[in-house]
């Protein structure tokens, strides 16, 4: 594939959504792009034109991704009744009893049935879900000092194929979801980011249709557990993404705001290197499995934490390979009702400091 022949700018059209895009989804090579936007996924080709929309979800779908081996999209969902929760269904004119339980899913869609606007992901046989039983018991768990939720986990948001951490690039590819995080700055614990690693072809042998007024349970257990050390970050990892060229994964995140912290936009975790059993910071020592920063980036002298400062990639953020990306521009009216979009540009990462990825 010849990836400068790709169109340098993509758009979503304006979408009168229930929030704004939360992530992308790029297939070069069947001419199309998904855009989640939190409650329905919209298909347009590269030019822009659209082929089909995906709605009827009163969660919040997160980030995507695009499996190649079973060519359908793979992104999380999250149910639950807090401030976004809430947030949405407020937006969508339904009231919080319409909420049957907090529950955390990985979906995936069959990308190539979405051929009209208005499929129902209920009705319409396009998306089934996975339960994660291992989020919906941290969500529900009491973290350190008897704050709710452990780890200050809010759910679950990143979503990313790429090889177990540690192994070579030409490994199996598995599922990571990382969690969303509450980013109190009263609290301590929430200095981690969560990972959970899924073997994806036992995600689809469970994987069932969804009602979303009665919740399955059908499931699996996490195959591992990793924690990356960022500091504070305001919920967690909002994309994830695996750039095989580079054999790193970046996170990208809105900033936290502990002072000591530099609180960085995007993290970059070494794919290369093995997770080590240590000691969790903030977690009254806790042993657990840490992830290696990459050295690239900004270092901060007093935490250690490394990584860069971007304004884009929180709402998409795609790896084509040989160092280039698209990375979603979102924009949104301030009137009501609110209208959403997203520009995704074409950009080449240089690993720079100060300027790690530039416009092609």
């Amino acid at each position: 594939m010849d990836i400068t022949a790709l169109p340098r700018v993509l758009y979503s059209g304006k979408w009168q959504a229930s929030g704004h895009v939360q992530g992308i989804a790029v297939v070069p090579e069947k001419n199309y792009i998904c855009y989640s936007f939190t409650t329905v996924l919209v298909k347009t080709d590269l030019q822009g034109n659209l082929i089909g929309t995906v709605g009827g979800l009163v969660g919040h779908l997160g980030c995507i991704d695009y499996n190649p081996e079973d060519g359908r999209v793979w992104g999380s969902l999250e149910y639950k009744n807090d401030a976004i929760g809430q947030g949405i269904l407020h937006t969508l004119g339904r009231s919080e009893d319409s909420l049957a339980e907090n529950a955390f899913y990985a979906v995936s869609f069959d990308v190539d049935k979405i051929d009209r606007v208005g499929l129902d992901a209920e009705r319409d046989g396009i998306m089934t879900a996975t339960y994660l039983p291992d989020v919906v018991e941290d969500y529900h768990a009491t973290g350190e000092g008897g704050r709710p939720h452990r780890y200050a986990c809010s759910g679950v948001d990143g979503t990313s194929f790429g090889p177990a951490f540690g192994a070579a690039p030409d490994a199996p590819r598995a599922l990571m979801i990382a969690y969303g995080v509450y980013g109190d700055t009263e609290r301590d614990d929430n200095d981690n980011q969560v990972i959970l690693q899924y073997d994806w072809q036992r995600l689809a042998e469970a994987a069932r249709p969804l009602s979303q007024a009665a919740p399955h349970h059908s499931g699996v257990r996490a195959d591992a557990r990793y924690f990356f050390y960022t500091g504070n970050t305001t919920y967690g990892v909002q994309n994830l993404c695996y750039a095989s060229t580079e054999q790193q994964w970046l996170l990208s995140v809105y900033r936290g705001e502990k002072p000591q912290f530099p609180n960085y936009d995007i993290f970059v975790i070494d794919g290369s290197a093995a997770p080590r059993q240590a000691t969790l910071t903030g977690l009254a020592g806790e042993q657990g499995l840490l992830l290696t920063a990459k050295a690239v980036g900004l270092a901060d002298g007093q935490t250690g934490v490394r990584g860069f400062y971007f304004p884009w990639g929180t709402t998409g953020i795609h790896a084509l390979g040989e160092g280039y990306f698209y990375i979603s521009h979102e924009y949104s009216t301030r009137e009501k009702p609110r209208i959403y979009s997203s520009t995704v540009h074409l950009y080449r990462y240089t690993g720079e400091e100060n300027a790690p990825f530039v416009l092609v």
